[in-house]
């Protein structure tokens, strides 16, 4: 493998969504090899339009299989879906380069990160534990990450490389996605409380009334606003919310924990998703007309 300190290694993404895009469409480029990219939706018509156009923006070579785009990477960063993180990492060890950093970004359960790293370690990779701590736009390769693993302060200096922002959280696998979980809990289910309770209000024909109440019980929130943008959250991605709440609920109960609040998070993340709504303006009785006309 291409030493991180010389020349800049081959990059890899395996999954090119929206983050994969993000990182790569505005990071400084320092003197590196190639960087390509591999997503399951490149294997259907119906999909793959959107990700070889996200490629070619972001200057990145599309790949039919893995093993193509893993071909000479010293670098892969991993952002696929988060119930898949631990198949994306089974399927790719062994066309790992010796000493290859994976970088695992995806938003999954400490437990599960810790079984992924056993697989790539026992490869002759180097896992990353990374968590994204905040939405990929508007900040981009600039968004905050927590890097966490034996390997984790070598992969920051790499990606400070291209202009990104790691933070070391720990050096065990896991501190990292811990992290953002635990975070989850409450940033993903006061989405999904505000769209229960404002729903509520909005049918009842009392919405302006709590608002008010709300209002003055904590008037550092403006939480009409934030209903609004909740519930837009939710309807734009709820089904990768869902995905990785169900990863928080795991979490939980490897603590011990009842994961009651979770489980009902998972369930109202869904369901909007489900509904295939598009948000429309910003304004929230309307997104909740248009929500209860389909629940």
């Amino acid at each position: 493998m291409t030493e991180i300190a010389g020349e800049f290694p081959d990059i890899a993404f395996i999954g090119f969504g929206e983050a994969g895009h993000a990182l790569a469409s505005s990071w400084m480029r320092p003197e590196r090899g190639t960087a390509r990219a591999y997503d399951i939706k490149l294997q259907d018509a119906a999909t793959a339009g959107l990700v070889l156009e996200r490629c070619a923006d972001a200057s990145i070579e599309p790949q039919a299989e893995p093993v193509a785009a893993l071909e000479k990477a010293g670098l892969v960063f991993s952002l696929v879906t988060a119930d898949q993180a631990l198949e994306a990492a089974r399927a790719c060890a062994s066309h790992l380069a010796p000493g290859t950093l994976w970088l695992d970004g995806n938003s999954c359960a400490p437990q599960t990160k810790q079984k992924a790293a056993e697989v790539i370690e026992a490869a002759g990779g180097r896992y990353v534990d990374v968590a994204i701590m905040a939405p990929v736009y508007p900040k981009r390769h600039e968004v905050p990450l927590l890097l966490a693993g034996p390997h984790a302060a070598s992969a920051a200096a790499c990606i400070e490389r291209l202009g990104m922002r790691p933070r070391l959280a720990g050096e065990r696998v896991g501190d990292a996605s811990s992290v953002k979980m635990l975070r989850s809990v409450m940033i993903k289910g006061l989405e999904a409380l505000t769209t229960e309770c404002l729903l509520a209000a909005r049918r009842a024909g009392v919405e302006e009334a709590v608002l008010a109440s709300l209002q003055a019980s904590d008037s550092g929130i403006d939480w009409r606003a934030r209903g609004a943008y909740n519930m837009e959250r939710m309807l734009v991605h709820g089904a990768r919310r869902a995905a990785e709440v169900e990863e928080v609920c795991v979490t939980l109960r490897a603590f011990s924990l009842p994961d009651w609040m979770s489980r009902g998070t998972v369930e109202w993340q869904r369901r909007l998703a489900s509904l295939e709504i598009d948000p429309g303006e910003d304004d929230l009785a309307k997104r909740a007309d248009a929500v209860l006309s389909k629940l």
